[in-house]
């Protein structure tokens, strides 16, 4: 079991330590759930009447703690330097290094060093992989990829053929990078005839892309992901698109070809964009929003169809309210019906 004292994680995280620097600590958890030896964290001061009851050792918060015994790690960021923490004492397991006997590589494929090649995984042929490259059981990488250093593919992710991945990029478990883009053309006779997807897809560095995400080949140009975006599981990236830097796409989230995000956008769960449309830089779209048009700089939407989110909560109340307004509205006709009535009289 990992230890390490308070002093040496204040070091480690660079945080003030207000309290006893010998406490050791083996764990991390919630302000609800640690116990002696853990450290927990608040980043909203909302849970902080919590801490009375705490059995944690120590808390990660931004000013020092009253009512309670644990010590405090002084944190700018409580959250990201517990995130930082938590990564100190979870190490996730990867293949040993080296190359599985059942792993199938071509010839003409180049590994880095260090490589950790899984059981049945397979590298096509001339594709390039760089250092510290860890491919689980049944990754597949297609001929003529070029993916740059500490690339992780997790068991049966598929990186198709010609696709372009940086350094230190994350494939969570089935997720299809470069898989064919949707396109048909009607015939004459009205069967469809597939568009060839000639295009490529282009990951860059710091992208972290978790399970059952499928980031399509465009069928002429490219796909590309932008440095350090992360995107969640179930999202579907149609052919053609640019998702910018540091985005947060969340789950269940479908972009349409040709959607353009640019950076610091947050696409919210369940969201979807119509494609051919440029959502600006640092715009959130909310939850189960489906966006049709640009979005401005700085916009936050709601809704579908989206628009301005503190129209749309003005309008959710008054959509509650619509039952009442049609009984109003009706009353008021059948008041004005009878005035009428009583006018022609």
């Amino acid at each position: 079991m990992l230890s390490f004292t308070l002093g040496q994680l204040a070091g480690l995280l660079g945080c003030e330590l207000v309290g006893d620097p010998e406490i050791a600590i083996t764990g991390i958890s919630t302000i609800e759930r640690a116990g002696p030896g853990e450290i927990a964290f608040l980043a909203n001061l909302k849970y902080a009447p919590k801490i009375k009851s705490t059995r944690a050792s120590a808390i990660f918060a931004a000013e020092p703690l009253k009512n309670t015994s644990a010590a405090t790690l002084l944190s700018a960021n409580p959250y990201y330097d517990f995130a930082r923490a938590l990564a100190l004492f979870y190490q996730p397991p990867k293949p040993p290094l080296g190359i599985h006997p059942t792993a199938c590589i071509a010839v003409t494929a180049i590994l880095g060093p260090n490589p950790s090649i899984g059981a049945y995984a397979v590298i096509g042929g001339n594709a390039v992989l760089g250092a510290d490259a860890v491919l689980h059981p049944h990754a597949v990488v297609y001929e003529g990829c070029a993916i740059g250093d500490e690339f992780t593919a997790h068991s049966h992710v598929s990186v198709r053929e010609y696709t372009r991945i940086g350094n230190r990029v994350t494939l969570h478990n089935g997720v299809v990078v470069g898989g064919d883009g949707f396109g048909f053309a009607k015939a004459n006779d009205g069967r469809q005839y597939k568009i060839v997807q000639s295009g490529i897809t282009v990951i860059e560095d710091d992208v972290e892309i978790q399970t059952l995400t499928s980031v399509d080949r465009a069928s002429l140009g490219e796909t590309r992901v932008k440095r350090g975006a992360k995107i969640d599981s179930l999202v579907q990236i149609g052919h053609a698109c640019v998702v910018g830097e540091n985005n947060i796409i969340c789950a269940q989230t479908g972009l349409a070809g040709s959607t353009v995000l640019e950076e610091n956008v947050i696409m919210a769960g369940q969201t979807g964009s119509s494609g051919h449309l440029t959502i600006h830089k640092n715009a959130i779209v909310w939850a189960q929003a489906g966006v049709g048009h640009d979005v401005p700089e700085d916009g936050i939407v709601s809704g579908s169809p989206a628009f301005d989110s503190r129209d749309w909560l003005r309008a959710s109340a008054a959509y509650a309210r619509l039952p009442e307004m049609l009984r109003t509205i009706r009353a008021l006709e059948r008041r004005v019906a009878e005035l009428e009535k009583k006018g022609s009289a």
